[in-house]
């Protein structure tokens, strides 16, 4: 039998506990060695008691009714949603759907736990999610807080001992789930007040953080289309612009005889944007770089072994990756990305949640990571166009939007080369650019600033628990 200590394996009294289950997992992922140093504790109270009455649920099937326009819809998180960085590109659910199932919407401080599919990925709902609405697929814990703070339990649900005591009660042979019931008796240290509190600070001010980056990516956004004298693109909607079906196209040429690549939408993107001081995409990036990154086989390894984090299309969204340990030794050099490098997804297919042609930024802690082929990588090679200032824009609903006009291939597709180098980039004073670009900079602190904390809060709680324990 594979163990997950050999010091320490599994007994037939265990068997017992577990009701006589015979699937390896609850043995496998360190729940069982969890729960036994969690006995040793003095004093724990089960989940259930900790968490307001009928706090550990999830809303239910529902009907799902999606919309375009915010004024009639509310942002919506899938399972995967919870762990995205930035909120500003959740679909819209409808608010009637909200209305007839009042428990679809979360609010700060509660605690998000994957229940269906990759069971136990954990999140805590943040000052600025407020009302959104969350898939059946998750559960909430909402805890009581007159009798532990909200901080602190997630910072125990989300560490090394409750983590796994959550995904050892999955059950199901190929869609693994759990229910409210499964987590009810999952035993919750106690500690001194002022530890407690110490810790919940510091879930509390990263949550906090997490918002300040979201509030300064936005902003400078909004500063960058106002200060280059496009207000009116602030907050441009895609979908009230008139379809494109059955329009004619002047000018063709024999870089693409994709319809698509004519859209009429993204053509008057583009020439709005080109009617302002603008520069193109291609020539920011002369001397940088605008191309995907290399190929090349990944060569598994451990952390110990010198091995760096591999982020690929879909973690490299979220607040923290949880990609490959691969051997950099056995990599090739471009696998890693200079400060304020902006990485779209750019390949893929394009349904409308889907995430290619998506930017984000790689800096501060981030440059330590590897990163795959499948990132676009757009390096500006002027000094007077930072990569934080290209970044605003490149995060922005229009840019998105010209840069899914530009795709070609028939399965997975991919941002066409030649016209990529054509997306005209607004412009503003040197002033301008330099205060939106530091603005953006100040955002990616935060959010490494929020990591740190949380980090420190595992660690309070790691020393708590091994004290306690002897």
């Amino acid at each position: 039998m594979k163990l997950v200590n050999a010091d320490n394996p599994v007994r037939s009294s265990w068997l017992a506990e577990q009701g006589f289950r015979l699937d390896p997992s609850p043995f496998l992922s360190g729940a069982y060695e969890a729960k036994k140093l969690l006995e040793r504790l003095p004093h724990t109270q089960p989940l259930s008691q900790v968490a307001q009455p009928d706090g550990i649920f999830h809303p239910g099937r529902f009907s799902r009714r999606w919309v375009t326009d915010p004024e009639h819809g509310i942002p919506f998180f899938s399972s995967t949603d919870i762990l995205e960085a930035d909120f500003s590109y959740l679909p819209l659910i409808a608010k009637s759907a909200a209305e007839e199932n009042p428990r679809l919407r979360i609010q700060p401080g509660w605690i998000l736990i994957t229940r269906s599919g990759t069971v136990g990925r954990i999140a805590y709902a943040r000052p600025d999610v407020r009302d959104f609405a969350c898939s059946e697929h998750v559960l909430r814990v909402v805890p009581d807080k007159a009798k532990i703070p909200s901080g602190y339990l997630f910072a125990y649900l989300g560490s090394r001992y409750g983590l796994p005591i959550i995904t050892s009660a999955a059950y199901g042979a190929i869609i693994q789930h759990i229910e409210p019931h499964h987590i009810a008796g999952l035993p919750v240290p106690r500690f001194d007040p002022d530890i407690e509190n110490q810790i919940h600070q510091l879930i509390e001010q990263a949550a906090e953080l997490r918002a300040s980056f979201q509030a300064g990516v936005r902003e400078a956004t909004r500063d960058l289309f106002t200060s280059s004298g496009l207000p009116e693109l602030v907050d441009y909607s895609w979908h009230k612009q008139p379809r494109a079906t059955g329009f004619g196209a002047r000018r063709v040429r024999p870089t693409s005889l994709r319809a698509s690549n004519y859209d009429a939408r993204a053509k008057a993107l583009t020439e709005r944007i080109g009617s302002v001081e603008s520069i193109r995409l291609g020539d920011v990036c002369a001397g940088g770089k605008l191309a995907s990154g290399v190929r090349f086989k990944r060569i598994d390894s451990l952390p110990e072994a010198g091995a760096v984090l591999l982020v690929g299309q879909k973690d490299g969204f979220w607040s923290r990756p949880e990609g490959r340990w691969i051997s950099a030794d056995q990599s090739p050099n471009g696998i890693f990305a200079n400060n304020e490098t902006i990485m779209v997804a750019s390949q893929g297919l394009p349904g409308e949640s889907s995430l290619i042609c998506r930017a984000m930024m790689v800096t501060g802690s981030w440059l330590k990571f590897a990163y795959t082929q499948h990132f676009l990588r757009v390096e500006p090679g002027k000094e007077s166009i930072s990569g934080a200032y290209l970044f605003a824009f490149l995060r922005s609903e229009p840019a998105f939007r010209i840069l899914r006009s530009m795709l070609q291939g028939t399965g997975p597709q991919d941002i066409h080369p030649i016209l990529r180098r054509e997306i005209p980039v607004p412009l503003c004073t040197p002033e301008d650019r330099e205060r939106i670009a530091e603005t953006v900079r100040q955002a990616y602190r935060d959010r490494d600033e929020a990591d740190r904390r949380e980090d420190q809060a595992l660690t309070l709680l790691d020393q708590a628990v091994r004290e306690a324990a002897g």
